[in-house]
């Protein structure tokens, strides 16, 4: 008996032990806080994604925290990351800490549950433009998104369209902006704390650790590079700069600021996967060609080309078509501007002294030319080939590759007299004198 009573209370010991342990088991698990800030656009969706990868990958994992602080951005970018945060089996939550704008609002109801912060707000998500078209079809994805997971889908559309009415809420002409205790009172948002271990409890979602992760800093440069508002001023500064080489020859401070500008922006669309392989090669043989027209006199095939392969590099490295030429356009607006405005206010500036020669070396003060041709100026000389408008004319016994001034054609047998050169070129124009 006694051995029996003490099998039985080690039963029970093991038995309570066990049933601790398993519990203990229940409870285990790692939430991880994703940070979503700043502007939304591809380098937040490739982040965002590598990041729910990453978390799905540990099997201890209970739940993600999206943590969401951002004025906006792109829609398109927002709409391919609310299906994504809407796909996983984990559960998640949306914790505005700030505030959720524009693209923001469609990944705040993405999650299966919404906390705000006190004085944190959400709303303002109209489109720019505006159009019907475009708002139409961000409204049906903001429904859309409602409905799956459980939101008002018609608060929800009055924050992006203002023609929407709602009694007691929002008048015709105004978008909805909530609070977090307005949010709270419409059953909008689930929880108003700024507490991670109050939400995870409110949302009964098990764990023993809470994981902060980081935006890695390539992440961060990619965000930067290709924001809509960074993007433009980049390519911007990148045409300034090959611009201004062209000008003022040699590797300098031009070629530096362009290839610079360029570089940043190409890496940033390769980090967050717009960019290709391909777009990177045309763009390289795109500075070469136009390296290329730079030593060549006059604008031919190399320069037209080089063009063409830096823009279509540029349209094959951005989000969309459509998005590529905006940028092209605000770009080329900015480069001419500048131009225009450095050309008007530059000459008076001393900074411009520096960077432009204005000073010449005359004969009459003992500087000699380095043309090889400057002796031929003013000399007399007879067509050898039918000048169309370039051919040859022998001077002085010695023949010469020449082009007519203008685009003039002047026959075999006439006699031309040399007007200018420029370098290697020889300018000739025919000898009005002759026959006389």
């Amino acid at each position: 008996m006694k051995t029996k009573s003490i099998l039985s209370f080690v039963l029970i010991i093991v038995f309570a032990f066990s049933l601790s342990f398993t519990e203990a088991q229940d409870d285990e698990g790692t939430v991880y806080v994703i940070p979503i800030e700043g502007e939304i656009n591809a380098a937040v969706y490739e982040y965002v994604r590598q990041s729910i990868e990453e978390v799905e990958s540990d099997p201890e994992a209970s739940g993600i925290i999206f943590e969401i602080d951002t004025y906006g951005g792109r829609v398109d970018s927002a709409e391919d990351l609310s299906p994504l945060m809407m796909r996983t089996d984990l559960p998640t939550v949306s914790f505005v800490n700030t505030r959720a704008i524009s693209a923001g609002v469609l990944i705040t109801i993405s999650s299966d549950f919404i906390a705000m912060s006190p004085g944190s707000n959400i709303g303002s998500a109209e489109t720019i433009p505006d159009t019907e078209k475009v708002l139409s079809s961000w409204v049906a994805s903001l429904r859309g998104a409602a409905q799956e997971t459980g939101r008002d889908p018609e608060i929800v559309a009055a924050m992006a369209d203002k023609s929407m009415v709602i009694d007691g809420l929002v008048e015709e002409g105004r978008l909805l902006n909530l609070t977090a205790q307005e949010a709270l009172d419409l059953e909008f948002t689930d929880i108003r704390s700024a507490s991670y271990e109050e939400m995870l409890e409110q949302f009964e979602i098990p764990y023993n650790r809470i994981e902060q992760m980081e935006m890695p800093f390539r992440a961060r440069i990619s965000q930067f590079a290709t924001g809509t508002a960074v993007a433009p001023i980049l390519l911007s500064l990148g045409f300034m700069g090959l611009v201004f080489e062209v000008f003022t020859p040699g590797l300098g401070a031009g070629a530096i600021i362009g290839l610079s500008s360029f570089s940043l922006y190409f890496i940033g669309s390769l980090l967050a996967g717009d960019s290709g392989l391909l777009a990177i090669i045309l763009f390289g043989v795109g500075i070469i060609l136009l390296l290329v027209e730079a030593t060549i006199p006059g604008l031919g095939i190399p320069g037209i080309s080089g063009g063409i392969a830096i823009i279509v590099s540029i349209v094959l490295s951005a989000s969309s078509p459509a998005v590529a030429v905006v940028y092209i356009l605000i770009a080329l607006v900015l480069t001419i501007a500048t131009f225009v405005l450095m050309l008007k206010f530059g000459p008076k500036n001393k900074l411009f002294d520096k960077i432009t020669l204005k000073s010449s070396e005359r004969v009459e003060d003992g500087y000699t030319s380095t043309d090889p041709y400057v002796e031929y100026i003013g000399k007399e000389g007879v067509v050898i080939s039918y000048l169309r408008p370039s051919g040859t004319v022998k001077v002085d016994g010695k023949l010469l590759n020449v082009v007519t001034e203008g685009s003039s054609f002047i026959e075999e047998g006439a006699k031309v007299i040399v007007t200018r050169t420029e370098g290697s070129k020889i300018y000739v124009s025919r000898n009005e004198e002759e026959g006389m």
